[in-house]
């Protein structure tokens, strides 16, 4: 069946988030005929350091209930979402209090209208000191995106979910002023996050090596390992946030992180940092064992 729906526009979720993750889970995981629970889904972002702007057009979402149809919630407008807007805690609601059969959701899928050529600026696009280039996404024009991670919808509850894109990892330049958007999509449950912060002092700027015009970022892996850059291989990041150092902002947030052991680390390489190679060049500053908890922000400075 389908659905056309209005949207609630960008929010800050962190905190509302935090206090969520406080209450208790309510509702089972099975379907009992008609009941029925609510859907909420969100968007957000860890940085790219080069672009401005990661403009990305959602025309709709499609939902796959375990053993039931698909849910084709389909949007009046497409909906352009600038993705390095979202970040820090900072998340866009694309599903708001969707109704649909308690149980398990299979699948989620998200419909987006990737750059075709021409006008740059047209559907999905990029935009680097000042111009726009396109932003191709391999298949999604025909597939969407799709998340494959079953969730369940609580009978009489509410489940409330965000997609993280992840655009350290995500954008792939090509030659000809054309960049790949190839999605690695991390789905979370906001009951179960917790968040991470800090600031970034001046003798560790000064230990790692920065320079006028080097992208800093905090690196957040799992569990206790030695830090390395993003490469498809493991240790790859959960999770990253930039550091405005030169804007005199130190302060840094990685949102969004399930419960449990991480070692976080310091870079001022970020911009160095090719998610299609391994980078020797990209060296870390202070790793640190650091422990997320649901519904609470732990601290960690540099």
């Amino acid at each position: 069946m389908s659905h056309s729906r209005s949207f609630k526009p960008r929010v800050h979720l962190l905190a509302g988030i935090l206090a969520t993750a406080l209450l208790p889970a309510c509702g089972g995981g099975g379907s009992s005929g008609s009941a029925t629970g609510t859907l909420n889904l969100s968007v957000t972002d860890a940085p790219v350091d080069y672009a401005e702007h990661v403009w990305v057009e959602f025309s709709g979402v499609e939902i796959k209930a375990a053993g039931g149809s698909v849910v084709d919630i389909i949007y009046d407008t497409p909906r352009r979402i600038d993705l390095l807007a979202l970040t820090g805690g900072i998340a866009e609601v694309i599903v708001d209090n969707q109704v649909l059969p308690a149980g398990q959701v299979q699948w989620l899928r998200l419909k987006v209208n990737a750059s075709q050529g021409g006008d740059p600026a047209d559907d999905s696009y990029i935009v680097i000191d000042g111009v726009s280039y396109e932003l191709r996404i391999p298949s999604g024009d025909e597939r969407g995106l799709q998340l494959n991670r079953p969730i369940t919808i609580p009978e009489g509850g509410v489940a409330t979910f965000t997609i993280d894109f992840d655009l350290r990892k995500s954008v792939h330049a090509r030659s000809g002023g054309v960049y790949h958007l190839r999605p690695t999509l991390r789905l979370v449950d906001n009951s179960t996050v917790g968040a991470l912060a800090g600031t970034v002092d001046a003798a560790t700027l000064a230990a790692a090596g920065c320079e006028s015009g080097d992208p800093a970022a905090v690196y957040v892996f799992e569990g206790t390992v030695i830090p390395d850059d993003v490469d498809g291989t493991d240790p790859d990041p959960v999770s990253t946030a930039s550091v405005d150092w030169e804007a005199g902002d130190t302060t840094y947030t990685v949102a969004f992180l399930a419960a449990g052991d991480y070692t976080a680390a310091f870079t001022c390489d970020a911009g160095l940092d090719d998610p299609a190679a391994s980078d020797a060049s990209v060296s870390f500053t202070g790793a640190a064992p650091v422990t997320v908890v649901a519904g609470r922000t732990a601290t960690q400075d540099f």
